[in-house]
Order: C-alpha cells, then sequence, then structure tokens
C-alpha cells in the first residue's frame, strides 16, 4: 500500500502524518509506502517546520529528515491513498485528477471530512495536532491492516 499525506507546504501536519504514519507502520512490518507532499511549492526540498520536528522528537518519532515536496498530478499513478489535510487542499488535488479512479483516492485524513488545523501560525497548536494525527495513524493503521 502507498500512502500519501497532503498540506499546504509541506512543512506543519502533513509531515507530521507521514513521520508517524512511516514510523507506526514500521515497527508492525507492514510495508507499506508512505510519503508527504505539498499543494503549494514555497517550501520544495526545506526541511519540516522546526515546532514540528520538535514535537515529534518529543514523542519518539523522527522527522528531521524529510523535505517538502509539491503534489503533482503524477502522484495519483504513484499512491494508492492521498489523504488530505483540509477543505482546500482536498478541492486543489481534486482539479488535478484526470478521472473518477483518481478522485476515488483522495480522501479527508480525518474521519467525517474533518480537517487537521493548520499550527503554522499558532505555535500553542504544534502539541494538539501532533497527538490528533498520531491518534488517527493509529486507527487508519487498524483499518487497513
Amino acid at each position: 500500500m502507498r500512502i500519501l499525506m497532503v498540506c499546504l507546504g509541506n512543512i506543519c501536519r502533513s509531515p507530521l502524518a507521514e513521520g508517524i504514519m512511516r514510523h507506526l507502520v514500521n515497527e508492525q512490518n507492514l510495508g507499506w509506502e508512505i510519503a508527504s507532499a505539498g499543494t503549494g511549492d514555497w517550501h520544495i526540498g526545506r526541511a519540516p517546520d522546526y515546532r514540528s520536528i520538535e514535537v515529534a522528537k518529543n514523542y519518539g518519532y523522527d522527522i528531521s529528515a524529510q523535505r517538502a515536496k509539491l503534489f503533482t498530478s503524477e502522484c495519483f499513478d504513484e499512491f494508492d491513498h492521498i489523504l488530505v489535510m483540509d477543505k482546500n487542499n482536498y478541492k486543489t488535488v481534486l482539479k488535478l485528477a484526470k478521472n473518477e479512479e483518481q478522485k476515488n483516492k483522495v480522501q479527508f485524513f480525518l474521519a467525517d471530512n474533518g480537517e487537521v488545523i493548520d499550527p503554522y501560525h499558532h505555535s500553542h497548536l504544534f502539541e494538539y495536532v501532533f497527538n490528533e494525527v498520531e491518534a488517527r495513524c493509529k486507527k487508519l493503521i487498524k483499518e487497513w491492516k
């Protein structure tokens, strides 16, 4: 299984989801491919936001080697599941889909079309986002295993 996490800049939410999911998947030897990307191109090639790196490290996850990538239409061919963090990401990703099969790969990371709040402008939200993302990663693994 190949899973892509998507947020706006690929430096806060989706790198956390990628790092947490990869770590948990590796612990269980599931062999799934996990990656992340952003719908905006401002941070391509950069490490995750230092606050994401810090909160992940505090909970035993190392995301410091990850680098921001841009979501492109080719991602539809490379991944089985494309999990977006909010409604804007959802709209942007769907615009790049060429057919219904590609559109069907896209879903919200949180159940029931819930949105993961972007903590970028609010440092105090990084731990909340981390906990929400970690809990959802564990549920997704349980569901898809």
